[in-house]
């Protein structure tokens, strides 16, 4: 049986009544706040520059003039123990970070070009057979979309949030510079080495819009021909660079200052346009068009009064990397060059938009290890590996031990892919032969490490800096089935000159980290900080959803 209330007399239920209401009136009253609402940025400038090593930042800091490269560390947030955090330091992989905040793990760029464990076909990064660039000539392996991109970046994710009302814009001298930091919904411009132009693809739009057009007309690319490059600071500034002849192959002793850009044809052709890579001028033009992105597309005047994104990556520090290493006078003054490229555009940015008004980022993809000449001549250990004779060697190892030819079946740096479909045919068991390959690749010159795929699946790497940074590194689906992991200095290569990147030793990860803005407290943090916390930052500064994969960390140490 339900058990029923007392009933309350009536005239207690008006004393309760009247001492609720004295209670209440005699409450203070609550203070009104003002809600005020904080000004967001009109414009975010994420520069990237390719092939950059913190290391080169700091040695020539008193070198630079005012308004580049010292203007960030002055007047920014410097993080001096930055990194790219995976162990395959490449270019697509190193993009792929910065405005996705994730690991390859998650969002899949594993290398420049992987192979399909199905077909055994070499893919590249971004290359989509689906789209063609707009105007220009288009092979099979060309760059055209983010296809191969499997989580989200911050700008797909600020137009998402605002009805896609903002834009997204980046532009590069390498394709997958460009579209890896577009992300799906951006639109991505490319330096196209046979024309000179920029050219977007069919993923993006159909055809140009005018202010491209217009750009083009210009022939703006043209303008260097027979022009010299030079050293642009006195010899004196140069005095601690490494001698030509330790990063100068002695087969190109005319590849030295001036260098003149020029084509057999006698005028602009694809040679030429080829040439302009290494040295100044494709970063010029590449911030040129940036300028006209800016300019065509009104970034940072946005109508809707939200927030707009402008990727830039600068890509020819890498290419005089590669070619000349980063101790060398050559190295040198393209940095020299950029710093003051940068200072102009900071003073374009600061007319047409207001520095106010910006955030500017600026990190790299990647760092670099000095050519191994030059390592040698101050008594490192350090060489070139030849991939190709290790392939070979490896599959005869196996032979000799399983009594089976070909048990590996493709090399992609740094990755070997075994062919568990023979094994299996074989009765073999798939971690004796991964074992036995691991074993034998860390009996080689050259070789500090290897990880079988049975490590990546079980996550029984070892707990170290290196365990980490390569277990980010690898994706079940994508990548190999060994993975090696060279000696500090030594690098896969089978040129006899030159110097090449990909480790995850500290000259491969530790990059520039700089934000410049009014929500960043200006300083040198010596806090350690990764690439991948750029877009978690950002995230929360827009008040945007961070990416779909992002796993880095919002730099409060740095927020006003």
């Amino acid at each position: 049986m339900k058990k029923r209330m007392p009933t309350i007399p009536a005239p207690m239920r008006r004393l309760f009544l009247l001492t609720c209401l004295a209670a209440t009136t005699a409450l203070p009253a609550l203070p009104a706040f003002a809600v005020e609402k904080t000004a967001q940025a009109k414009l975010v400038v994420v520069l990237v520059v390719d092939g950059l090593p913190q290391e080169q930042v700091v040695r020539y800091r008193d070198q630079f003039a005012q308004g580049g490269f010292r203007r960030l560390l002055d007047q920014g947030a410097w993080f001096s123990d930055g990194h790219q955090a995976h162990g395959i330091t490449v270019t697509a992989v190193g993009h792929s970070a910065v405005l996705t905040g994730a690991y390859p793990y998650q969002h899949g760029i594993v290398g420049n070009n992987w192979i399909d464990p199905v077909t055994l076909a070499s893919v590249y990064c971004t290359e989509d057979k689906n789209h063609t660039y707009i105007g220009e000539e288009t092979k099979g392996s060309d760059g055209t979309s983010p296809a191969n991109l499997r989580v989200s970046t911050l700008g797909d994710e600020l137009r998402y949030s605002n009805g896609e009302r903002s834009k997204v814009v980046t532009v590069s001298g390498k394709d997958r510079g460009a579209i890896l930091l577009a992300g799906k919904t951006g639109t991505a411009y490319m330096y196209m080495s046979k024309t000179g132009n920029f050219a977007s693809s069919t993923y993006y739009m159909k055809s140009h819009p005018q202010w491209v057009q217009q750009y083009h007309a210009g022939k703006p690319q043209d303008r260097f021909y027979g022009k010299e490059w030079r050293p642009l600071l006195p010899d004196a500034a140069y005095s601690g660079d490494a001698d030509d002849e330790l990063v100068i192959n002695q087969k190109e002793k005319e590849k030295r200052f001036p260098f003149v850009y020029t084509s057999k044809s006698g005028k602009p052709d694809a040679d030429y346009y080829k040439d302009l890579y290494t040295g100044p001028y494709v970063d010029e033009m590449t911030l040129d068009f940036a300028r006209a992105a800016i300019e065509g597309e009104k970034l940072g005047q946005n109508p809707a009064g939200v927030p707009d994104v402008l990727g830039v990556s600068l890509s020819s520090h890498d290419y005089v990397n590669h070619s000349f290493g980063p101790e060398s006078r050559m190295s040198h003054d393209h940095l020299q060059r950029l710093d003051r490229m940068l200072a102009n555009f900071f003073t374009y940015l600061d007319k047409r938009v207001g520095m106010d008004n910006t955030i500017v980022i600026l990190t790299a993809d990647h760092g670099f290890p000095n050519v191994p000449e030059f390592s040698q001549s101050i008594k490192r250990d350090a060489q070139r590996l030849d991939s190709k004779k290790m392939l070979a060697d490896l599959n005869q190892h196996l032979t000799d031990k399983f009594g089976q030819k070909d048990l590996v079946r493709k090399w992609s740096a740094p990755n070997f892919l075994l062919d568990y479909k023979l094994i299996e045919q074989k009765n073999l068991r798939r971690d004796d032969v991964e074992n036995a390959a691991a074993r034998f690749l860390l009996d080689l010159p050259g070789v500090a490490n290897s990880f079988t795929r049975t490590q990546f699946e079980n996550g029984s790497l070892p707990r170290t800096r290196m365990g980490t940074l390569v277990q980010r590194a690898w994706h079940r689906q994508r990548s190999g089935d060994v993975m090696v992991v060279t000696k500090p200095y030594w690098y896969f290569g089978s040129e006899a000159h030159g110097t090449s990147h990909g480790s995850p030793y500290i000259y491969d990860t530790n990059v520039p980290l700089m934000l410049m803005g009014k929500p960043f407290k200006a300083g040198a943090y010596g806090q350690y900080a990764e690439v991948m916390d750029i877009a978690p930052t950002l995230a929360h500064l827009l008040r945007l959803r961070p990416p779909s994969g992002s796993e880095g960390r919002v730099l409060t140490e740095i927020l006003r």
